[in-house]
């Protein structure tokens, strides 16, 4: 009953225009046209989108999209989430059809996140198409990237992931802070990606740490960093390479406040069941100078 990968995420924005040239011009994502003009998609392999931003008066995470493999892994999940009393909506045909998706439920994690567990996707059959040249994304089987979520009940929380959608644990850190340190797991999902997800056991304004996308070679990252830093955008982080997923990245804030990783390299494992969980206590092997102020 496994999750295989993230298939999107939605966002609250108040700021489309900004958006469209953070998604285009900074990342290499290519904007779909839409009829509805409270809406912007962007496109980053042959699925019709990968990002949903939503205008708002407030910047958010709206949801993130988890996609199953197969409706009986899908209806598996399903039942295990309502033998232990969570809370599901069931999704509309309008509403698959806006996710492109044959079915999804929304529900909430213990930590409150908010979630869509989805199965079934559409291809456009048409070419992915970058604005800046980006030859394409590392999506595949490991889906779109990974989400970084707040989780201040983080126990709970990893439990939920672990027992009801068939996560794994990859790894585990604690980070320091004046007094103690704070607990963040990594977690993967049925997809060769180190994580898919991973909770941390402190608060974020828009809902959402971070969001990685994947890009296959390292001048893409180069070409990337030096769109943000001519456009003036936030850096997070500066270049680096993580010590459990081994990507090369960095961080730059988006539009609504949470960060995007733009990286390569990231760690891919086939097989799950040699896999050994690690903890991992640098969380970088070299640069990542992070600045979360601005």
């Amino acid at each position: 009953m496994a999750v295989r990968s993230l298939a999107y995420v939605r966002v609250a924005a108040k700021d489309l225009t900004a958006w469209r040239a953070f998604g285009e011009q900074i990342l290499g994502l290519a904007a779909v046209a839409s009829d509805d003009p409270n809406v912007l998609l962007l496109r980053m392999d042959d699925r019709p989108w990968r990002f949903r931003i939503e205008r708002s008066d407030h910047d958010r995470l709206l949801a993130a999209g988890l996609e199953f493999t197969t409706e009986a892994d899908f209806q598996a999940a399903l039942n295990s989430l309502r033998s232990a009393g969570v809370e599901l909506t069931s999704g509309t045909p309008d509403g698959a059809q806006a996710r492109a998706v044959r079915d999804y439920v929304t529900c909430a994690d213990p930590s409150g996140n908010p979630l869509e567990l989805c199965w079934g996707h559409v291809v456009t059959g048409t070419p992915f198409v970058s604005p800046v040249g980006t030859s394409h994304f590392v999506t595949d089987d490991g889906g779109m990237g990974h989400v970084v979520l707040p989780a201040l009940k983080l126990k709970e929380t990893r439990a939920f992931y672990l027992k009801h959608l068939g996560f794994g644990d990859s790894d585990e850190m604690r980070i320091p802070i004046e007094g103690g340190s704070l607990g963040l797991h990594f977690l993967h999902a049925a997809g060769p990606r180190h994580h898919t997800v991973a909770v941390g056991e402190f608060p974020h304004p828009a809902g959402l740490i971070h969001v990685m996308i994947e890009a296959p070679a390292l001048d893409d990252v180069g070409l990337a960093l030096d769109r943000a830093l001519k456009a003036g955008h936030h850096l997070s982080a500066t270049l680096g390479r993580h010590t459990n997923d081994k990507m090369v990245s960095f961080y730059v804030r988006s539009p609504s406040g949470f960060d995007v990783e733009y990286g390569c390299g990231g760690l891919l494992t086939p097989d799950w069941s040699t896999f050994t969980p690690t903890i991992t206590q640098k969380e970088d092997l070299w640069g990542h100078k992070w600045d979360f102020g601005h």
